[in-house]
This record gives C-alpha cells, structure tokens and sequence, in this order.
C-alpha cells in the first residue's frame, strides 16, 4: 500500500536488528500488505502484536484494527515505537508494551497478529491458545508443518495433538528468508489459527498434556510399551494396569498413528485408574 510506512526505512531510522537476538524483521512489502487480510474473517477491533521490532507490521495492522497492543521486549525499539507512532498512540490507536512477551499481562484483545521471534514462539503460542481467539502468526515453516500434521504421517507429534486442541490449524503461505532482514536461514511460514471446541472430551487438560507428551517420546514403540515405559513422565503409579484397560487394537499401534480423540480416550482412561489408585 502507497501509503504504508517503508520498512527499510524504518530500519534506518530504528537501527538494525540483530539475529542473534533472535531480531529478524518482515521488509517485503507484498507480505506484509498480504498478513493482516488472513484475519480478515475475525473480529479485528483490538488486535495484539508480539513482537513488533520496528514496526513495520504494526502500520499495516492499524490500516485494519480500531486498535493495536503491541508488546516489544527490546527496550530501543519499544522507544522508537512511541516515537515513530506518537501520533496514533495520542489517538488511542495504539499501545506500545515494552516488555516481554512470556511475563507481561496480555491485555483483552479480539485477535492477534504477529511476526514471532522464533526462539519463543512455541511458549508464546501455549500462551496464547488457551484464550480462544484467532490468531495469524509467523512461524519457520517446519514448526508451522508440525503444528498442521495429521495423524501417521513424520511431522505429526505432541506439537500436533496440542495445537489442534485448541485451534483449526491453516498454513496458509510459505515466506522466503529473502523477505527477512537479516536473512533466517530457514523458511518461514504464515499459520492461520482459528479457536475450536474439540470433538472429544479430556478430564484433566494439563494431565492429557503430560501424556501425550510422555508417548510421543517413545514414538517409535507401540503404545503398549511407550505407555510402560513413561509411568515416570506421565505420572501414573501403575502403568500395566492402564495397558490392562485399553483395547488390543490401539495398543498395537504407534503413538504417531493415534488421532487427538484417541489420545484423548486413553487420557481419561489412564487418568480414572490413577485416580482409583493402583489395581
């Protein structure tokens, strides 16, 4: 857009990122114009920025939201953000958070759209998931893989099972480490996230968690033995008796044949017998 802010000027004016602190800012325009439209279907009148350098995504966000919270940990270009936004931070536009993303206090926000630091962007998402709203968020590609894969194929894992917990998961385009300064050396992909009710029922969401966990480090095993040899991670005092209690043709498989449902049975199933204590 003609009137967009150029993001290597903003470089200029801001100062260069530096990739080893995980820095590495959006500067092709075309994606970024292209960014906020994947929200386009959610509510965007408070929209919730992480990571937003010096800014060049967070002007195209304002050409869409009634609002934008961006939270930036650098504490030059959260000042450089206040400066170069002043004017639509005196319009209540816009709120510059300088601070860290896993620590400070989200604030309510409808949707969020963000270029994440790479290096966090897994506890930011478990942060984020369970508010149950929307999200469209920069991830590199293999993350962004795993987070879509289905069951039985090699990107499927814990990643997987509790991404679609929470989220119907779109990839929605790939980015090329030439729209990046500095370069990554990895592809990068935009990942559409849109909240779900899952299809299944989980009695204790933090202990289905730990168990899926648990035998997806024994992925190569069947379930019968990677629920026998991971009592010490998932927690369970009595794991042949879970084996016990379970049908022969989910046992046989491997955890990374087992659908989200699945995982989830064997949760619960898992989870009466401890509470019964041991058989």
């Amino acid at each position: 857009m003609s009137d967009s802010r150029d993001p290597d000027a903003l470089i200029r004016r801001a100062g260069r990122p530096d990739p080893e602190r995980d820095q590495h800012f959006l500067v092709d325009d075309r994606v970024l114009d292209r960014i906020p439209t994947y929200a386009e279907a959610f509510d965007r009148s408070h929209v919730l920025e992480i990571g937003a350098g010096t800014g060049a995504l967070t002007d195209r966000l304002l050409e869409h939201a009634d609002h934008v919270t961006t939270v930036e940990r650098d504490r030059g270009y959260a000042q450089f953000l206040r400066e170069e936004f002043s004017e639509e931070i005196a319009a209540d536009r816009l709120t510059v958070v300088q601070g860290d993303a896993l620590d400070v206090e989200f604030p309510e926000y409808t949707c969020c759209v963000s270029n994440l630091p790479y290096g966090v962007s897994s506890e930011v998402t478990f942060r984020l998931l369970p508010e149950h709203e929307p999200a469209v968020l920069m991830y590199q590609l293999e993350f962004a893989e795993r987070m879509a894969a289905e069951p039985g194929t090699s990107d499927y894992g814990r990643l997987s099972v509790a991404t679609q917990h929470y989220a119907h998961v779109e990839v929605v385009e790939t980015v090329p480490p030439e729209a990046f300064e500095p370069q990554p050396r990895v592809e990068s992909a935009v990942v559409r996230l849109t909240p779900r009710e899952p299809d299944y029922e989980v009695a204790d969401e933090q202990f289905f968690f730990d168990f899926v966990k648990a035998l997806f480090t024994q992925r190569r095993k069947t379930v019968r033995n990677a629920i026998r040899n991971t009592g010490h991670i998932s927690g369970l005092d009595d794991p042949d008796a879970v084996v016990d209690a379970v049908e022969e043709d989910v046992l046989s498989k491997r955890p990374g044949d087992l659908a989200p449902e699945t995982f989830a049975a064997l949760a619960n199933v898992a989870l009466g017998i401890q509470e019964g204590g041991p058989s």
